[in-house]
């Protein structure tokens, strides 16, 4: 699977808010994410980059 990602890469983003982009996870419409045991989420890399290319294959 790759390397997992903690949300601190919002650089790639492109500006996205923190808040924007849960409310983005919430509605489905965000990369696939799995929860820590300490309630933090990671997303795994190749998942990021394959939802970032959706995005701008789409725009």
């Amino acid at each position: 699977m790759g390397s997992a990602l903690h949300f601190r890469v919002r650089p790639e983003l492109g500006g996205v808010s923190r808040r924007t982009f849960y409310r983005w996870r919430a509605l489905d419409l965000g990369p696939t994410a799995f929860k820590l045991p300490n309630g933090e989420l990671r997303v795994w890399r190749s998942d990021f980059t394959a939802w970032l290319r959706q995005l701008e294959a789409a725009a």
